[in-house]
């Protein structure tokens, strides 16, 4: 078993300085580092056997499309999918949201019909089913949070109406860290026969997921938040919704027939793969998923939860710092403001020492709102952080402090 020193030096940008400083790297909820399999598995695409996928009778191609379909049982094993039909690539958490807000929502939404979200979701997972109920003339319902940063459950338990048509939640909150009780919510969707779409972007990262038990309808995530390459993400959904919702896209590969009077579509899943996939970058991400099994999901979650408790305590301890997002289950992700500084002021001054954190709303101005205030600055750690990493955050908030107090 490996220890964070040795995982650290397997992600080269790690190792880099920044203003001469040691790169302290907590904007990892934005996106994470890539270890050197990753990249070296990218580029041997690149080099050894770059052919466009399906189409090809070449050799180079039929490499390409093994690899790109292994990359996909790949993915399926991970989450633990059912069927490898039910594993669609796409270009990422909003690509795959997009496409079910407008495809699920021509077939089976209408006037009056409801979605609901719930007041945590990053704009991703609103603005697609804003602009679908916009066309179609549907409404969303939104989930109240308490103070804590959690989601009310009995005012969900009254949201869910016979006009529900879905609930589409995040696993996690990319502003808060908030874990979502997904349990719960989705066993009380299905009692009311309303499938549910998991925004998993912040939960593929830091937890196992396993689709069989979650029983979720879709789930979507991106490639990139979990140590694999950027502009690749998947989006699953259970074949009886896949099989029954129009593609999102159309183009080459996800087509059967065409003919200027009628096109018919290509099986699961390639009917909601339109034209070039990103193949390469498919490559990259079973990668990133064979490192990620070669650490451990539970050493990577014990080491988490580690740094959350330590993270907790230091900063805790830092007077005039509010913390928002107080759930006693959360990922860890810490969203704060020291008072009377602006968050860009802080974020600023903590680059200049080294250490990335990020500044504003974060794609979730709702959750701003609910606590009245215009962003916040945030830290977002995972597995490849350690607890010196935790400290020199610490005592730069204590330097920002004295520099702008």
């Amino acid at each position: 078993m490996k220890n964070v020193t040795d995982i650290r030096a397997d992600f080269p940008i790690l190792s880099r300085k920044v203003y001469g400083k040691p790169l302290v790297y907590f904007d990892n909820g934005a996106t994470t580092q890539k270890p050197q399999c990753v990249l070296d598995a990218v580029d041997k695409v690149y080099k050894e056997y770059n052919g466009n996928i399906h189409r090809g009778v070449h050799y180079l191609s039929d490499m390409s499309s093994e690899a790109y379909e292994a990359a996909r049982e790949n993915v399926r094993s991970f989450i633990n999918a059912e069927k490898r039909e039910e594993v669609v690539f796409t270009s990422g958490t909003t690509g795959s949201i997009n496409g079910i807000a407008f495809s699920y929502g021509e077939r089976y939404v209408k006037a009056g019909d409801e979605i609901i979200l719930s007041r945590l979701e990053h704009h991703a997972n609103i603005v697609p089913w804003q602009m679908m109920c916009e066309r179609k003339g549907a409404v969303l319902r939104v989930i109240p949070i308490n103070e804590k940063g959690e989601i009310v459950l009995d005012e969900y338990y009254k949201l869910l109406s016979p006009r529900t048509r879905l609930v589409s939640v995040a696993q996690a909150s990319n502003a808060l860290g908030t874990i979502l009780p997904l349990n719960e919510i989705i066993s009380a969707a299905h009692s009311a026969n309303v499938p549910v779409l998991i925004d998993g972007a912040q939960g593929i990262q830091h937890g196992i997921v396993d689709l069989k038990e979650m029983d979720c309808d879709f789930y979507a995530f991106s490639g990139h938040k979990i140590y694999g390459p950027n502009g690749i993400g998947v989006l699953y959904g259970k074949e009886k919704w896949l099989a029954e919702i129009p593609p999102f896209q159309g183009g080459g590969d996800m087509v059967d027939k065409v003919t200027f009077e009628k096109t018919t579509y290509n099986e699961l899943p390639f009917k909601f793969e339109a034209g070039t996939m990103n193949y390469p970058a498919a490559v990259g991400l079973a990668s990133a998923i064979d490192y990620v099994l070669s650490i451990g999901r539970d050493y990577i979650a014990s080491l988490e939860n580690e740094l959350l408790s330590y993270a907790n305590e230091r900063l805790a301890a830092i007077k005039d710092l509010t913390i928002y997002g107080r759930s006693e289950h959360k990922i860890p992700t810490f969203s704060f403001h020291i008072k009377d500084i602006h968050q860009y002021d802080t974020g600023m001054i903590l680059d200049k020492m080294g250490i990335a954190v990020r500044t504003g709303t974060h794609c979730a101005q709702p959750v701003m709102d609910h606590y009245g205030i215009d962003g916040t600055v945030r830290a977002s750690l995972c597995f490849y952080n350690t607890k010196d990493e935790i400290d020199a955050l610490a005592d730069g908030i204590e330097k920002v402090k004295t520099m702008l107090v």
